[in-house]
């Protein structure tokens, strides 16, 4: 017997709405790409305030314009992008567990600060697995609330555990946790293989000078406007890519790939920003400014490692 019940009603659909969840592993020798949170970091904090374990499913919002209707009391928080959200019209509390009323209707509009936020509820959105996870990747039709791939749509159901509205309350993230996203972010990035390749003009231009985020952006990669970067090689046989994979194709303009990337590869690589990186450069809008930072894998593994206690701490 399924212990789920309908949690939230959409009224109206936004842009991009999607289900994710920590993502798909495992199946990248299938060519499935991984999916999963954008932004990790609001994601794990969204789920931790609203009393969930590691992995439950949460709700990506991108750039607003979602509506929608509590069909019965429930706890929830929304963490990261200020997307001037309202509950019943009256601003929503963000990197705090809220509660909620059945009836009540929640409203993302536009973007204030930042580009996705995530709403997470107690007990997590109930979701069908595909290929072990419920994470959407819309190019795929993998995952999401329907199994699918779908983003939400007009009078969609998202399920939530019966016992959702009973978790402890009284929950916020500290101020440290709360990324300021009008500030320009140096975006860690470990060098890669192929970096020897690039002329050393190019490597002090990557690290030196500012970087554009491109209207090319999506949750495949991010394309980046800058000095052209030129490298030695030519040719390279196609190998796999991995999160924050920075790869430089012809034109010298480096591409950031997320987490609906193409398996495999056959440009020269700069590096790889860090999942945290690659967390804050999902919530610039096209036109923000970057800077990046070479760093040691040993640095950015403290430094997630750091991140992980944290969200991990008992809510």
């Amino acid at each position: 017997m399924s212990h789920d019940a309908p949690g939230l009603r959409v009224l109206r659909a936004g842009p991009l709405a999607l289900l994710q969840d920590e993502g798909r592993f495992g199946v990248r020798r299938l060519g499935v790409t991984q999916g999963g949170p954008a932004d990790i970091h609001a994601w794990a904090w969204a789920n931790r305030l609203a009393g969930n374990v590691w992995g439950a499913a949460a709700l990506e919002v991108t750039f607003g314009g979602l509506v929608l209707k509590a069909e019965r009391d429930l706890r929830l928080a929304v963490c990261g992008a200020d997307l001037n959200a309202t509950l019943d019209d009256a601003a929503l509390p963000l990197w705090r567990d809220v509660s909620v009323r059945r009836g009540q209707v929640l409203r993302f509009q536009q973007p204030v600060s930042g580009l996705r936020a995530y709403l997470a509820v107690a007990g997590g959105f109930q979701a069908v697995p595909v290929m072990g996870s419920v994470a959407c990747v819309v190019r795929e039709q993998l995952g999401g609330h329907d199994g699918n791939g779908s983003s939400l749509a007009e009078g969609d159901v998202l399920m939530v555990s019966q016992s959702a509205a009973r978790r402890s309350g009284n929950q916020q993230a500290p101020a440290t946790a709360r990324p300021d996203y009008g500030v320009v972010p140096a975006l860690a990035l470990i060098p890669g293989a192929q970096i020897a390749e690039f002329d050393g003009a190019s490597l002090y231009a990557a690290f030196h000078q500012p970087w554009r985020v491109d209207d090319r952006a999506d949750r495949m990669g991010v394309r980046l406007c800058g000095p052209v970067l030129r490298c030695n090689l030519t040719r390279m046989i196609s190998e796999g890519l991995g999160l924050g994979a920075v790869q430089v194709p012809s034109d010298g303009q480096p591409i950031a790939l997320l987490n609906d990337r193409q398996t495999i590869g056959g440009y020269p690589r700069l590096g790889a920003l860090t999942p945290l990186a690659c967390a804050r450069l999902a919530q610039c809008l096209p036109g923000a400014g970057i800077r990046l930072k070479a760093v040691s894998a040993e640095a950015a593994l403290a430094d997630y490692r750091r991140f992980m206690a944290s969200v991990a701490k008992e809510a």
